[in-house]
């Protein structure tokens, strides 16, 4: 055996140990970069769009290439849904309504604006008796009146009391969930119901109520989805994923709508008829947030500013939307 020197043989091991380190930071790095990546979906009953994705597993299979593990987190309505995105319970918000993200603003919750829902002002209405007094926007002073806070049916009480020359202060307001309001309304304890779809048409088919006003001319409800800063600072390629993937589940359903109502009844416990009709009344067009589309926020914050219901002023166009050509969020106005 060729004699080695100390020095050759310090050399020689030296090497040796440093090609072992690096081969197991290479598979370390490795195995990193093959984790999933955790996406937490926070949606509620009437999140259609996601629902669909959610039952036909088409989103998991859309993001089997980004290594991603979805889970889904249902809330009752859309403010405790951003509450859950504020504090880091969930990654991404399925379509909540415009009024939802000013109170998640005026919180300081760190989220981007992902996507808009084109308006659907059918999609909401007032709801009342048949046999009701109430025949005008006007006769909705000093009555009571049940409404999901921060939801969109919430703007469009106050557009409506304004239309009307009335304040929030001029009526009698519960701030209910939809299954309460509901109860209260059915058992005589509101005047009115204020809500949105599926929850109007679960009952606007029956004999015994009628609809005072829908959204028409008052609020034009477009919902959005929301993604948490962070995350979508992180993972650019999921978000534009989730994306095209809504704008697809929103062309298949507009071209199927009674498939669609077939696989939503189970999951919402209506018949298929009644999610047909309240489909219809939404635009399901997902696109991407811009200037143009978005003006109404401002008008919205305000009207709940000025009626006391957001500690401070918000102005919406501070907000941020994703840039999905330059990959990053950028404010609303940029």
């Amino acid at each position: 055996m060729a004699h080695v020197s100390r020095r050759t043989f310090l050399r020689l091991a030296s090497a040796s140990l440093l090609a072992g380190a690096s081969t197991r930071l290479l598979a370390q790095t490795t195995a990193a970069s093959t984790e999933p990546v955790a996406l937490r979906i926070g949606y509620q009953k009437s999140s259609t769009l996601i629902t669909l994705l959610k039952t036909s597993g088409a989103l998991e299979n859309a993001l089997a290439a980004q290594h991603a593990r979805v889970s889904w987190h249902e809330f009752a309505s859309g403010l405790p849904l951003t509450e859950a995105l504020n504090v880091g319970a969930v990654d991404f918000s399925a379509d909540v309504a415009d009024t939802v993200p000013i109170f998640a603003q005026a919180a300081h919750a760190r989220f981007v604006y992902v996507a808009q829902e084109a308006p659907s002002p059918g999609a909401q209405a007032i709801i009342v008796k048949k046999d009701s007094t109430l025949h005008t926007l006007a006769d909705l002073k000093d009555k009571r009146i049940a409404v999901t806070k921060a939801a969109g049916s919430h703007y469009l009480l106050l557009a409506a009391l304004a239309h009307a020359g009335l304040k929030a202060s001029d009526v009698k307001t519960s701030y209910l969930t939809p299954a309460d309001g509901r109860a209260a309304f059915e058992r005589g304890s509101v005047d009115a119901w204020i809500t949105w779809d599926p929850y109007v048409a679960s009952v606007d088919r029956h004999d015994d109520v009628r609809i005072l006003a829908d959204g028409n001319g008052l609020a034009s409800y477009q919902r959005y989805y929301l993604a948490a800063r962070e995350f979508a600072d992180a993972h650019p390629q999921i978000v534009q994923v989730v994306f095209d993937q809504l704008q697809q589940s929103g062309t298949w359903l507009r071209a199927h709508p009674q498939e669609a109502a077939a696989q939503l009844a189970p999951v919402w416990g209506l018949d298929a008829a009644t999610i047909e009709r309240a489909n219809a009344r939404r635009s399901y067009v997902v696109r991407a947030v811009d200037v143009q589309n978005f003006a109404e926020q401002q008008k919205i914050a305000d009207a709940f500013f000025r009626n006391g219901l957001l500690p401070a002023a918000v102005a919406t166009g501070e907000s941020l939307r994703w840039d999905f050509a330059a990959k990053q969020a950028r404010t609303i106005g940029a």
